[in-house]
């Protein structure tokens, strides 16, 4: 992986957690320092119901590297990735409410891991594809889902769907970041409008996560929940 300002080749990773996040110890600028080593140029920062790790990693992103400030967030219906985000999204709404505040706020929308029956997926039940219209990309490729089917199931889906897919890294440690993730020439993804130019034009370029590595998780868990780092609840609704 080589970025050159000349070809306009752009190395992005649309899904990445830091210590800010209840299930990662990794530092903002550990991850950033990762991101920029492996050659990635653009990488989306998306913490769990929170963009403060975000903000603290675009303040310590490397020359060449540009950070995407984003929030994986846990709505009614499952999870979320929302992008170009100025302002944290509430954990708890419906899916298609979180998604209008994103838009709100001119920000894209993905859906990570739409079948991974081990995490808290939003595609899992048929009647949730009624969101399909609101979203941006389904990750075809997470390096984090255990066996092949899951992959499968979502880069048959988006492809029913018409929707682009991408491959993230879901890096918890910066041993996985950048292990998947998607290249592109001509376009500049460190917008919204630059990013949605470049899917579907991208290449995927897959990886997986060592189950060692997977395995540190709840180890993490345990060491943030210590220190009261622990998830952010979602709001109660009236």
């Amino acid at each position: 992986m080589a970025a050159s300002a000349g070809s306009q080749q752009a190395f992005f990773d649309l899904h990445c957690h830091t210590s800010f996040s209840f299930d990662s110890l990794a530092r903002p600028r550990d991850q950033v320092r990762a991101a920029a080593a492996r050659g990635l140029t653009h990488l989306a920062i998306t913490d769990h119901d929170r963009i403060d790790g975000a903000l603290d990693a675009r303040d310590h992103a490397p020359a060449g590297l540009t950070v995407i400030v984003g929030e994986e967030v846990k709505t009614a219906d499952g999870d979320l990735i929302c992008l170009f985000l100025e302002r944290p999204l509430p954990a708890g709404l419906p899916a298609a409410e979180t998604i209008a505040a994103a838009r709100e706020q001119g920000g894209l929308v993905g859906v990570p891991h739409p079948f991974d029956r081990y995490r808290n997926s939003l595609l899992r039940e048929a009647r949730l594809a009624s969101i399909v219209p609101l979203v941006d990309w389904v990750e075809t490729w997470n390096a984090r889902i255990v066996g092949r089917n899951g992959n499968e199931q979502a880069a048959l889906f988006a492809l029913e769907h018409g929707l682009p897919g991408v491959a993230v890294s879901d890096a918890h440690s910066t041993l996985e970041v950048g292990v998947a993730y998607n290249g592109v020439r001509g376009a500049d993804p460190s917008t919204a409008a630059g990013l949605l130019a470049a899917l579907g034009r991208h290449e995927i370029i897959t990886g997986r996560a060592s189950y060692f590595v997977r395995g540190l998780t709840p180890i993490a868990k345990g060491i943030n929940r210590a220190r009261g780092n622990g998830r952010i609840q979602p709001i109660e609704r009236p």
